[in-house]
């Protein structure tokens, strides 16, 4: 999983390969021990 950008102990990152069939564009952010899930396309917004 690339990560893409740190700040402020969030972790942003991707998976290249994520679902099957492929899912549209998202990002992943993660701090501690919780995870949030963005898609980007067609508009940003929170998957979980």
């Amino acid at each position: 999983m690339p990560v893409v950008f740190r700040y402020r102990g969030f972790t942003f990152f991707f998976y290249s390969n994520e679902g099957t069939p492929r899912e549209p564009a998202d990002i992943h952010v993660e701090k501690d021990d919780l995870e949030a899930k963005f898609w980007l396309k067609p508009e940003v917004r929170v998957a979980y």
